[in-house]
């Protein structure tokens, strides 16, 4: 345990700042402003210092913080590892830079507008550093509050129908999501909801007092479904362009950079640890679905004649990456969907700030009211165009690492695994997955640059564009950051990859074998048979000669080979 309680505060900082903004006179906007803005900043800073002083050897939590809260089940328990340190900067970096973002955009019900953000920031932390999973779950909920009513107070025309929409599809996996929390607590005798207690005693199929493939099955579904529905994945994502469009420049910065990967986090921390051989038995359908995302979202995209739900259709497509690297369950799979995670954060966000810095101008997201207009907006064209290149994945910048390790992990674990008899097997499966999310990212290509030329080239078509005014220096405080941010992911990965390294080869060393056994046999009998070749030699040359194998017992455990 940490003696200098550095998550609490990172997590309850933004809180602080709510009873001063409360007592700011509503005549005074700007300070209550620049109030939330300093202590959106402050966070930041913290978890800075945070992520400095995060040990990138260490594999397990750290900065743990364990209080007895209700009871003796639930506990106030939080820690940060490899997985979530990432997320938790990327929160408090994108924080701030959304509600700079808002500063000319929103003048109405300002003090509100900023509790709401400060509120959601808490929530998303939390979310990121819970290892209780009541703790979990009530961050997890409270997210929910904020986000209806940044769309539904401050959104646009249809707000209302875009929040019912978004609280409707968000309940309903959650509801599922509590009981079977619930169940878990009730399994573990009713004694704890700790994230790692109840891993090593309901996780292990076959172990006294551990969950039945069966009842993994269901509990994986339970919690499979609040994530798709949170991610979004196909078929569950169509509450998503409602939301982004209709919600304010902020929302969607919000939404898009943080919120949606509360779903690809919790597959990653929840849902293949606790359950993994029900994930093992749904990795095939979830990667399926995920290449469908990656695909259909990009042809939807490509479809789309309003800016902002282009944007939003493509995280459809990116997030599909994110899955499909994490079900590979390879080093390199899972490493670039945790950057990929922070990378479609910038990226998106960065192309919202740029849609909301138009709709400023123009009043307008519609593509065909553009046209030519990097001529009048020369600084503006230069920052969009970076984006574009971030999102369709161009080297050099963020996209390319993160993608790029998803395809070398799902190709690694196609050509690593074990051929099979019948066309039909994991090997081959994998493999196609593999080349059809290649064409994910040529389709990707294709309708970003195609949606670049019609907005940014040619002539100016409408005399309104020729008024345009370039980005003020707020904007250009705004979206600089990212920028740089992008590119230097892009161009220095290792940073960052190092701070996930040691954790995620534990993470696949202890799930790899494990899930292995469930989808691809004969991989894990290769497996096996190797190390017990490998142990067997060992224990010859050490006796100095031959040895008759035959009256040795072995047992090869889930997490590596074993010989007795």
């Amino acid at each position: 345990m940490s003696s200098f309680p550095i998550l609490s505060v990172i997590t309850f900082l933004p809180l602080l700042a709510i009873p001063l903004v409360a007592l700011i006179p509503k005549e005074l906007p700007g300070t209550a402003r620049n109030v939330t803005l300093g202590f959106m900043l402050a966070t930041f800073a913290a978890s800075m210092v945070l992520f400095f002083r995060f040990n990138e050897l260490d594999p397990a939590f750290q900065f743990v913080e364990n209080v007895p809260w209700i009871g003796d089940a639930i506990h106030y328990k939080i820690g940060v590892d490899g997985i979530s340190i990432l997320l938790v900067a990327l929160t408090t970096f994108l924080t701030p830079i959304a509600f700079l973002g808002a500063y000319r955009s929103i003048t109405d019900k300002v003090k509100e507008f900023c509790i709401v953000l400060l509120i959601l920031e808490t929530a998303m932390l939390g979310t990121f550093l819970a290892m209780d999973l009541f703790l979990f779950y009530i961050f997890w909920e409270l997210m929910l509050i904020p986000m209806y009513f940044l769309i539904g107070v401050w959104g646009g025309k249809r707000r209302i129908y875009a929040t019912v929409k978004f609280v409707l599809f968000t309940m309903v996996g959650s509801v599922l999501m509590l009981v079977a929390i619930i169940y878990l607590y009730m399994r573990s005798g009713g004694v704890t909801f700790d994230y790692n207690a109840l891993i090593a005693a309901l996780g292990q199929v076959g172990k006294a007092g551990a969950l039945t493939i069966k009842e993994q099955v269901v509990l994986f579904g339970a919690f499979g479904l609040a994530f798709a529905i949170k991610i979004p994945m196909f078929p569950f994502h169509t509450w998503l362009p409602d939301a982004h469009v209709e919600a304010p420049t902020a929302g969607s910065v919000i939404l898009a950079g943080v919120l949606l990967k509360m779903g690809t986090y919790g597959f990653l921390r929840y849902a293949i640890p606790i359950f993994h051989e029900a994930a093992a038995l749904f990795s095939a359908p979830l990667m399926g679905l995920a290449v469908v995302g990656i695909i259909y979202g990009a042809l939807l995209a490509f479809a789309q004649e309003d800016v902002k739900k282009l944007v939003a259709y493509s995280s459809v497509s990116h997030l599909g990456f994110v899955m499909l690297g994490m079900f590979a369950m390879t080093r390199e799979g899972i490493q670039g969907s945790i950057l990929q995670m922070v990378n479609h954060g910038l990226s998106t966000g960065a192309l919202f700030l740029c849609v909301g810095f138009l709709y400023e101008r123009r009043h307008t997201r519609l593509i065909e009211h553009f046209g030519g207009i990097a001529r009048v907006l020369p600084f503006f064209a230069v920052v969009f165009m970076i984006t574009v290149f971030s999102s369709i994945g161009l080297p050099g910048t963020n996209g390319f690492v993160g993608e790029f390790l998803i395809l070398a992990g799902v190709f690694k674990e196609a050509v690593g695994s074990a051929m099979e008899p019948g066309l039909f097997n994991w090997r081959n499966f994998v493999l196609v997955m593999g080349v059809l999310a290649c064409t994910g990212v040529v389709l990707g290509a294709v309708y970003m640059l195609n949606m670049t030329r019609k907005v940014m080239f040619g002539p100016i078509t409408h005399e309104e564009n020729k008024k345009l005014k370039d980005l003020s220096w707020r904007e250009k405080l705004v979206i600089i950051p990212v920028i740089a941010m992008i590119l230097f992911i892009g161009l220095a990965p290792g940073m960052f990859v190092s701070k996930m390294k040691v954790t995620v080869d534990r993470y696949v060393q202890t799930h790899q074998t494990r899930m292995m056994k469930q989808r691809n046999k004969a991989t894990s009998e290769r497996n096996d048979n190797y190390l017990k070749q490998v142990i067997q030699q060992k224990i010859q040359s050490q006796m100095g000669g031959a040895v008759n194998m035959e009256n040795i017992k072995w047992q090869v455990g889930p997490y590596q080979g074993g010989g007795k």
